[in-house]
């Protein structure tokens, strides 16, 4: 298990083309990758659950990734939530 705190750079926050997006790019990744959202695990691999947060632009949030291919994930999200969309 990985963990890395990420600043959300995305205009808008993740909104539902965002959270579409992300949930695309992680779909052929075998480990878990969630987020910390208070004390609820918000799963990355699931829209309804990223819309439900509301995170938005300028928000860190810890992303935490769990699996044979933790590094990728997390590499994957990190530069997905870093870049302006």
């Amino acid at each position: 298990m990985i963990k890395k705190t990420v600043e959300v750079m995305i205009e808008n926050g993740l909104h539902a083309r965002a959270a579409g997006e992300l949930v695309k790019r992680l779909k052929d990744f075998k480990s878990d990758v969630y987020f910390l959202n208070g004390q609820n695990k918000v799963h990355l691999k699931s829209i309804m659950q990223i819309m439900a947060t509301s995170v938005r632009e300028n928000d860190v949030i810890e992303v935490i990734a769990d699996g044979a291919d933790e590094s990728e994930a997390l590499a994957c999200v990190e530069s997905f939530l870093q870049k302006r969309i």
